[in-house]
């Protein structure tokens, strides 16, 4: 499919840029991007919970009456569950919730999410542009120009761009990331996916490969 190339006033500049009909243009796989969605999200716990059991609570360990002959249940000591203070059974404890997901499936999730973009019309490609520095009325600007303001927006460079990344750091729903690092989660949380011209490439480059 064709898309035409806008700059950042939001008009067209008279190109064109093909997108990968074998990227942007199959049958979505909705089961791998559930899958990877649910890795990335894995990925983003740190697992530091932790909760003290009975060998770790403090308290004696007497045993607090006798066995037998109370007309009561047996008891061990005050570190048991069962009384106020005492360890906590089946608590959490550090865990790592990342998994294994196969390339493949990653590969096409992303792509599924990218044809899912490409198939509604959410997707923007702008011409490549740069700031000398840092300013968010700009992006501000831009936004208003590509009607996306107010709609959570992710702008996809080829490589690593700190003026822009700063810029846009503070404006609310927008988002920067290169496109070597995007992932499913953040294609398919986006209202509108903004491609500058030269990531497309990189994209294209990436999946083929």
């Amino acid at each position: 499919m064709e898309l035409a190339i806008l700059n950042t006033s939001g008009k067209e500049t008279g190109r064109k840029v093909n997108l990968n009909d074998s990227i942007f243009g199959i049958e979505p796989n909705d089961h791998a991007i559930y899958l990877d969605t649910k890795q990335y999200l894995a990925n983003q716990r740190q697992g530091t919970h932790s909760s003290k059991d009975r060998g770790e609570v403090a308290g004696s360990t007497r045993k607090i009456k006798r066995q037998k002959g109370t007309g009561t249940a047996r008891a061990g000591n005050i570190r048991n569950p069962l009384y106020r203070g005492g360890g906590r059974m089946f608590g959490p404890k550090p865990r790592f919730y990342g998994f294994k997901l196969n390339k493949k499936v990653k590969q096409l999730a992303r792509k599924s999410a990218l044809s899912y973009k490409a198939s509604t019309n959410n997707i923007i490609v702008l011409e490549d542009f740069s700031f000398e520095a840092p300013k968010t009325k700009e992006i501000i600007k831009m936004g208003n120009n590509l009607n996306i303001s107010n709609k959570k927006a992710v702008f996809v460079l080829p490589e690593q761009n700190n003026n822009i990344y700063l810029s846009s750091r503070n404006v609310f729903g927008v988002e920067v990331v290169i496109a070597s690092e995007l992932s499913t989660y953040k294609i398919m949380k986006a209202s509108t996916l903004i491609l500058m011209e030269s990531a497309v490439d990189v994209l294209q480059a990436t999946f083929e490969n």
